[in-house]
């Protein structure tokens, strides 16, 4: 498009645009562009202000929430000692002959924390009151 052409188009007769609006949308656009923009960056930061707090409280109350683990048992015991030569089935059928021997040695297991159901002759367990003779 020749220079004469260009000013007759922007200033020229009837059906052309006037110069001030080829002005004004070129200041609108230009308006337009230089608004705010969100980096890469800016959003790992805006990302981590709003994600920090969530990230404090869920640690908080997660560690918090282990302390209601019970320690001890509320269930009175009484105390025995293996016999030598005997195992917890034995004695489970000696100290609780109505019981199911399972039951029995599953909780004399827990109340003693043993890794297994395997005793010594002279070991000390504590066997719970509900299974006294």
């Amino acid at each position: 498009m020749s220079t004469v052409a260009a000013e007759m188009w922007v200033s020229g007769p009837v059906g052309s645009v006037p110069s001030t609006a080829v002005r004004s949308t070129t200041a609108r656009r230009a308006a337009a562009r230089s608004r705010l923009r969100m980096t890469k960056r800016g959003r790992a930061v805006l990302l981590m202000i709003v994600a920090a707090p969530v990230v404090v409280l869920a640690l908080f109350f997660g560690i918090n929430a282990g302390g209601a683990t019970a320690t001890t048992s509320s269930t009175p015991l009484q105390t025995i000692t293996m016999p030598a030569g005997e195992s917890l089935w034995q004695v489970a059928t000696e100290i609780a002959p109505k019981a199911d021997p399972r039951d029995f040695i599953a909780d004399v297991v827990s109340v003693n924390q043993l890794s297994s159901t395997n005793v010594q002759p002279g070991q000390t367990l504590e066997i719970p009151a509900k299974y006294e003779h």
